[in-house]
């Protein structure tokens, strides 16, 4: 008898913003064959990432645990030795369990569960991508050959052909490994794409699309002024200060061009799989398409992740159902993490999950049952030990605090989404925000990791490490 159970494609992006997709409502972003999903699945506007960075975030998404559960809460390069990894578990289950592209899990090459594992993951010995490239262009070709850094705000068009880009890369693979996939078995396939991380380098027809619209004002909040630090002169991997408006228009433009670049290899993906590798594997798939955290684009004079804010934090999270699953779809209005996404896929696929999974199938919320209050997240002092935080929301609010500074931080996301109004210092507000340290003192004195005595938040004397013991 075949085995009728789900295939999965985990078809990831990295740095990707959850508001610049359709779904979000965004008035510029184009990601129509994303967006299509709506009518089959579901999607979650309110999704974010516990550790807003990709170590840890990808910890989290393979495990279903979520910050300090996982032992990490911030970026880390250490070995994960948990062994009901989202791939260990589906394959003990009878899937056929294949990764492609970028990982940055440690040791580059451990197979974490997968049975085959083809990395783009930007080390000598673990990036296949570029052994490719090399042998398609010649010894010297490099995938950051046009000047723009991996972590930097330039922005510009891809320098060589459209077919060479990592993001078709990727998805070339992923469909010939299908073809090549064990027929006997359902299959779980983790597509993940580098892009739209920097650099922000779309190929030339996607930054097209975008170099001359005219794009929305960046939000700069009451209580940024601190990170305005002025050009010329600034860093091209900097994580503070102004660019120019020519800067940010290429920076945007670029970004936006890498997400909506994957979003038509996304769709291209989705008729290949039906045309020439199984149609009825097609319509027996559940896609899950998430971010392991977002990018600030200089909102608020602040680049890159590891942030609390909306730009960081928040992630694309979306469901295309398998054909036979009887879940509403539409958009749901609960919060979401990353640490849902393996009780969500286990949960569907009818696997039986391991103990210790913090997350939840969000099939739950989607029926509306009984969901989380809030959401917990955090990072460890990365970039500046002072921008370390932790935080909480419930969609409606968020609550941040700094623990090098024992600053906090209050705003209202249904009146101001951009977080532009820190509310933690009004007087209107203080019932507020002593509710919401209540929550984190009591979240964290469960920890017992020094954050907190028990009764109240302690500001801390020297950074700490992203590596946590439990």
């Amino acid at each position: 008898m075949p085995d009728s159970r789900p295939n999965v494609i985990l078809f990831t992006t990295d740095q990707h913003r959850g508001d610049y997709i359709g779904l979000s409502g965004y008035p510029v972003i184009e990601t129509p064959n994303l967006d299509s999903w709506i009518n089959q699945g579901a999607y979650f506007p309110h999704a974010y990432s516990e550790i807003p960075s990709t170590t840890g975030a990808r910890r989290i998404l393979h495990s279903g645990k979520g910050n300090f559960a996982c032992g990490a809460i911030g970026y880390t390069s250490a070995e994960y030795h948990e062994p009901n990894m989202l791939a260990a578990v589906l394959a003990q289950a009878g899937y056929h369990c294949i990764n492609v592209g970028w990982r940055n899990m440690h040791p580059r090459r451990k197979l974490y569960g997968f049975h085959t594992v083809i990395p783009h993951d930007l080390t000598e010995g673990a990036d296949d991508y570029m052994d490719w490239l090399r042998e398609q262009v010649g010894p010297e070709a490099m995938e950051r050959g046009h000047g723009s850094d991996a972590n930097g705000w330039l922005g510009r068009p891809w320098h060589l052909e459209e077919r060479l880009h990592p993001t078709v890369w990727t998805t070339d693979v992923s469909l010939d490994q299908l073809k090549k996939r064990d027929p006997t078995k359902p299959f779980f396939l983790w597509c993940s794409h580098l892009r739209p991380h920097s650099p922000y380098d779309p190929p030339q027809f996607y930054w097209d699309m975008y170099i001359n619209r005219a794009l929305p004002h960046i939000p700069v909040g009451d209580w940024a002024k601190k990170h305005a630090v002025p050009q010329p002169g600034l860093d091209r991997t900097a994580w503070k200060g102004s660019l120019t408006p020519e800067q940010d228009q290429r920076c945007r433009a670029g970004y936006m061009g890498c997400i909506t670049h994957i979003d038509y290899e996304l769709g291209r993906m989705m008729e290949m799989l039906n045309r020439t590798v199984d149609r009825s594997a097609a319509a027996n798939t559940l896609w899950v398409f998430v971010s392991d955290h977002g990018d600030m684009m200089g909102d608020h004079n602040l680049h890159r992740k590891t942030y609390a804010y909306e730009g960081s934090a928040r992630i694309p999270f979306v469901l295309r159902y398998p054909q036979g699953v009887d879940l509403p779809s539409g958009a749901c209005d609960e919060v979401v993490g990353l640490q849902d996404v393996m009780p969500t896929i286990l949960d569907i696929c009818g696997v039986d999950a391991p103990e210790g999974m913090t997350g939840q199938s969000v099939a739950k919320a989607i029926r509306g049952e009984p969901w989380r209050e809030f959401f917990h997240g955090e990072h460890s002092p990365c970039y500046s030990a002072n921008e370390a935080m932790h935080y909480l929301t419930d969609a409606k609010e968020k609550y941040i605090w700094f623990p090098m500074t024992g600053q906090e931080q209050l705003f209202d996301l249904v009146a101001d989404p951009q977080e532009t109004h820190d509310l933690a210092r009004d007087e209107a507000h203080v019932e507020r925000v002593e509710l919401w340290r209540k929550r984190l003192v009591d979240l964290l004195g469960a920890r017992g990791d020094g954050f907190c005595d028990g009764k109240n938040l302690l500001v801390q004397d020297k950074p700490w490490g992203p590596d946590v013991s439990v």
